[in-house]
């Protein structure tokens, strides 16, 4: 793997074309596998990887190849994430290592969808209370993120699953087409992650590896009750 992870590497999770198609647009597609790989639970050394789990927190690396799924964007699974103790759902915090990425969000109550477009270097905080899938929308180049999250949950796919996917899919010819298995849902909002800015403030102000050990900078990811700010750049007014 690039992206220069110079740490201890597992093997990867594999998402196959099995476990993708009932979320794909054309969900009969015969791609070959494998789709993308998760390197889950990463470390530089055993100090970073105390830390980690003494705060309740992970870092991932995602590598998704350039595909074309039938005509679709190749894309992640797509998940919500469940309320914290104090009644707000975790969020997450992404960085692109690694090509342009597409965050598809949406909200749990189908009230606001979001495509955020990050290019190399930009960090996204997907807030409480939405789901989101990831697109890789280039031809020819791969994509590597990075996430921090909490380890106090599961992820939850069922949502999706039963659904199809999101509430839209992004084909590989830029036309961005409602999830007929959707109620009525908004047209997706639009907006771009710009490297070090926002209202993330620290948290994107460089690698987020480097906020290992900063537990100011990451408790949001635990208690987002306590940074309503931080999430303002995305939510709706």
């Amino acid at each position: 793997m690039r992206c220069g992870w110079n740490g201890p590497l597992p093997a990867p999770g594999i998402r196959t074309i099995r476990e993708m198609r009932p979320v794909l647009a054309d969900p009969t597609c015969a791609a070959s596998d494998p789709l993308y790989y998760m390197y889950r639970d990463l470390a530089r050394s055993e100090a970073d990887r105390r830390w980690l789990c003494n705060h309740s927190l992970r870092y991932d690396i995602t590598v998704i190849p350039p595909r074309d799924l039938c005509g679709e964007h190749v894309k992640t699974k797509g998940h919500y994430h469940p309320d914290n103790p104090a009644g707000t759902g975790y969020p997450e915090l992404y960085e692109v290592l690694e090509g342009t990425a597409q965050f598809l969000l949406q909200s749990r109550r189908l009230d606001d969808v979001i495509l955020v477009l990050a290019s190399t270097g930009a960090c996204v905080i997907i807030p409480p209370g939405y789901g989101h899938i990831t697109i890789n929308p280039s031809p020819d180049t791969t994509l590597v993120l990075a996430n921090l999250v909490s380890t106090a949950f599961e992820s939850e796919y069922g949502e999706y699953e039963t659904l199809h996917g999101a509430a839209y899919y992004v084909m590989s010819d830029g036309r961005i087409i409602k999830n007929l298995h959707y109620p009525d849902v908004p047209p997706a909002r639009k907006c771009t992650a710009v490297k070090g800015q926002g209202t993330a403030g620290r948290a994107c102000a460089g690698s987020i590896y480097s906020l290992i050990g900063d537990r100011e900078a990451l408790a949001f990811l635990n208690e987002p009750e306590k940074y309503p700010d931080l999430f303002k750049g995305l939510l709706k007014d």
